[in-house]
């Protein structure tokens, strides 16, 4: 439907590395990294996320070096997946992952570390969830292990009006008396529109980057978004291998996103962008809501990641509304399926304000206004 870039705060890193040391056999117990010595094999380590589930982190103790890894159970190269943030395993697979380090024309490649995960999770099972819990008594920071923000006012790709802000963040137009993004007593996430001068808008963007990502599952939010000229709230996906390979290669994956006032019928877009299916030849389908029905009240938003496919569902995923698959590409030119290449995707809610779709706000737009999050949670397909 609409190209919604992240801004990267990471450079562009190169996949496509040629090994000059004919792989990571080097065993020699030599692991710093120094001239000629393999960098430290990587340690995969896990923390507990639910019902049996985890999420895997990975690192090599030689602080210069690129981790690469698979979960297919093939052995990893330069050309795998390289290492971004930790991930969710929920199902039974093997990660192998090498360290690199060294110039384009010297590298130098650890031992492969390998690791069989038996979990046996049940389809349907809750594995990772975001409830937004709080019982302090006042408003709260949203989870600083689980969200990080894109800030400013870039525009992000689709002319946006809004200044995003940190939690925290006190640069003009940003205010920490009046903060973008909290966790209510109330147990939601408020992700608050504001006009605090005149043509000036400030609102969030949250996401779980460099932090937790996940392939494959059921991934579901419930929202209760505004509907007002130029408002566009959105819950999405992105891939972590976005400062690799850039936008749209990494894919996005749009499962709530809506601009404007109510509609009759009212309705959501779920749609789904990469290479060669961006814009207007951008695969994305409206669920109509029932009559009487509209996004200003709560839903459960859902999208069902397989191999090959992308369902969505609104309130009930047993129906989905539109189901993507490989074969929806057939006729785009020069289009690339890009949510199987063993990458995980992080999570990103937010509510621009203006920009290329929706247009501005004007004087029937209510400030402030927020977009209200339930829960975020991830089940095993």
């Amino acid at each position: 439907m609409r190209i919604k870039l992240t801004a990267l705060a990471l450079p562009l890193l190169s996949t496509g590395l040629m090994c000059a040391c004919g792989g990571g056999s080097a065993g020699s117990g030599q692991n710093g990294g120094g001239a000629g010595n393999p960098p430290a094999a990587p340690a995969i380590s896990t923390t507990a996320a639910q019902n049996g589930a985890v999420i895997v982190s990975l690192a090599s103790a030689t602080s210069s070096a690129v981790i690469f890894y698979t979960v297919d159970g093939s052995m990893p190269t330069p050309s795998s997946q390289q290492y971004k943030a930790p991930f969710l395993v929920a199902s039974n697979l093997t990660v192998n992952a090498i360290a690199i380090s060294g110039a384009s024309s010297a590298l130098r490649v650890s031992p492969v570390t390998s690791h069989s995960f038996t979990l046996n999770i049940p389809s349907g099972t809750l594995v990772w969830s975001e409830e937004f819990t709080n019982s302090t008594g006042a408003i709260a920071q949203p989870n600083p292990a689980v969200w990080a923000y894109d800030t400013g006012n870039s525009g992000f790709g689709n002319a946006e009006l809004e200044n995003y802000c940190a939690w925290g963040s006190s640069t003009s137009p940003c205010s920490t008396a009046n903060p973008s993004e909290y966790v209510g007593t109330d147990g939601y996430l408020h992700i608050e529109a504001q006009q605090p001068s005149p043509g000036t808008y400030t609102s969030a963007r949250l996401k779980t980057q460099g932090l937790f990502s996940f392939q494959y599952g059921r991934f579901e939010v419930r929202a209760l978004v505004p509907e007002a000229q130029g408002f566009w709230p959105a819950a999405w996906l992105l891939g972590n291998n976005i400062s690799n390979v850039n936008w749209p290669a990494c894919g996005e994956q749009d499962v709530l996103e809506r601009v404007n006032a109510a509609g009759t019928p009212d309705w959501n877009s779920g749609s789904i962008h990469g290479t060669g299916f961006t814009g207007g030849t951008g695969l994305g389908t409206l669920y109509n809501f029932p009559s009487g029905q509209t996004a200003a009240q709560w839903h459960s938003y859902g999208m069902i990641w397989s191999k090959g496919s992308a369902a969505y569902y609104v309130d009930d995923p047993t129906h989905p509304y539109v189901t993507y698959t490989t074969a929806s590409l057939s006729g785009l030119s020069g289009a690339v399926w890009p949510f199987d290449a063993g990458q995980s995707n992080f999570i990103i809610l937010n509510l621009a304000i203006g920009g290329s779709w929706p247009g501005s706000p004007n004087s029937s737009t209510p400030f402030p206004s927020e977009m209200l999050v339930d829960y975020v949670r991830i089940y095993t397909n």
